[in-house]
C-alpha cells in the first residue's frame, strides 16, 4: 500500500529518527538530544492514574503504573521503551505507561534500563531480565496475580523478546509477548533494509550506528544481542508481533512470528499498512498508534 498520508507528512519532516549527521554524534550530542525530546508533544496525554510510584528492582528504576484505584491481584506487563538502546527513558515514555495501563488493566512496569553507549551490550538486556525475575520473585510487591507479559516496541522489543527466552530457560512461564517493531537480528541483511533504507523514518544507516553504539564487536548471532538466532523458540510465550509495512526492521519481526508459529507457539502477526517505524508511541501523530494499542490491549486481555 502508499504510504498512509499521516505517514507521509511526518516522514517528510523528519526523513530520518535522528535527523543528524551521525558522524556529529559524540557523547555531548547525545546527552543533549536526550535532554530535549523534541516528540514529547505528540506522546499522549498524562492522563492521571490513581497509582503512580518510582521504585527499584534489584537496583534497576522502574515506574510503577496502576489504572484499578483498589488494591486486588491484577496482571503485570513489563515495558521496555524503544530508543535504539541509546534513547528514551521511563519519564519520556510515561504517556505510554498510562495508556497500557487503562487500555489492559494490568500493574504496568515501565523500565528504566541503563543506556549504550555508557552501557554497552549486554546491560539492557541484564536490566531487563532482572525486573522480569524480580516481578515472579516479589509478586506481592507488585500486586500480581501471577499472569506477566513483557511488551516493547523496536530496540525495547528487543529486550522483551530476550527475557522472553531467558524466562523459558529459567522455568517461568510468562502469559504472552508483545513485539512491536521490534529489533531482532543484527545481521540488516533483508529486503526491507534494501527496500526501506531511506526516507522512511528510521534508516539503515542509522539502525547500524545504533547496534554500534550498543553492542560494538559482538558477535551478531548472539541470540542475547539477535534473538531471531535463537537456536531453539519451542516453548517461547504466546506472541503478538506488530509491524510497520514501510519500516527497515519489518521483515526480522515477521520472520520470527513465522519461526514462532513453525515451532508450535501461539503467534499473531499484525503488519500496519502504509505505516513507518516509531508510530505506536506517536498517538498525537497517527491515528494507527490508538488502533495498534487497541489491538495489542485485546491480545493481553485474552492471553489473561
Amino acid at each position: 500500500m502508499p504510504l498512509h498520508p499521516q505517514a507521509r507528512e511526518y516522514v517528510a519532516r523528519n526523513p530520518s529518527d535522528l535527523n543528524t549527521d551521525l558522524a556529529l554524534l559524540d557523547p555531548a550530542r547525545i546527552e543533549e538530544m536526550r535532554a530535549h525530546d523534541t516528540l514529547a508533544g505528540h506522546r499522549g496525554p498524562q492522563t492521571k492514574l490513581p497509582f503512580v510510584r518510582d521504585e527499584q528492582a534489584e537496583g534497576v528504576p522502574i515506574r510503577i503504573y496502576r489504572a484499578d484505584p483498589g488494591d486486588g491481584l491484577l496482571p503485570v506487563l513489563v515495558y521496555f521503551h524503544g530508543g535504539g538502546w541509546v534513547f528514551g527513558s521511563v519519564k519520556r515514555n510515561d504517556p505510554v505507561g498510562r495508556d497500557l495501563a487503562i487500555r489492559t488493566g494490568a500493574v504496568v512496569v515501565s523500565v528504566d534500563y541503563r543506556l549504550a553507549p555508557e552501557h554497552p551490550f549486554p546491560a539492557a538486556a541484564d536490566d531487563a531480565w532482572t525486573v522480569v525475575r524480580d516481578i515472579f520473585a516479589r509478586p506481592a510487591f507488585y500486586q500480581s496475580n501471577g499472569s506477566v507479559a513483557v511488551i516493547g516496541d523496536s530496540a525495547g522489543g528487543n529486550l522483551a523478546a530476550v527475557a522472553a527466552w531467558q524466562a523459558r530457560d529459567a522455568g517461568l512461564s510468562l502469559a504472552h509477548q508483545v513485539l512491536v517493531y521490534p529489533v531482532l537480528d543484527v545481521a540488516m541483511d533483508t529486503p526491507s533494509y534494501v527496500l526501506h533504507a531511506k526516507g522512511y523514518g528510521l534508516d539503515a544507516e542509522e539502525m547500524a550506528w545504533f547496534a554500534r553504539q550498543y553492542a560494538d564487536g559482538v558477535d551478531p548471532a548472539d541470540p542475547l544481542l539477535s534473538p531471531l538466532r535463537l537456536p531453539d523458540v519451542s516453548g517461547l510465550a504466546p506472541a503478538t508481533v506488530v509491524t510497520a509495512e514501510y519500516d527497515v526492521l519489518r521483515d526480522e519481526g515477521e520472520r520470527y512470528a513465522a519461526r514462532l508459529a513453525e515451532a508450535g507457539v501461539p503467534a499473531e502477526l499484525r503488519r500496519f499498512e502504509g505505516a513507518v517505524h516509531s508510530f505506536f508511541v506517536l498517538p498525537g501523530l497517527f491515528d494507527q498508534a490508538v488502533e495498534a494499542r487497541e489491538y495489542v490491549a485485546d491480545r493481553l486481555r485474552e492471553s489473561w
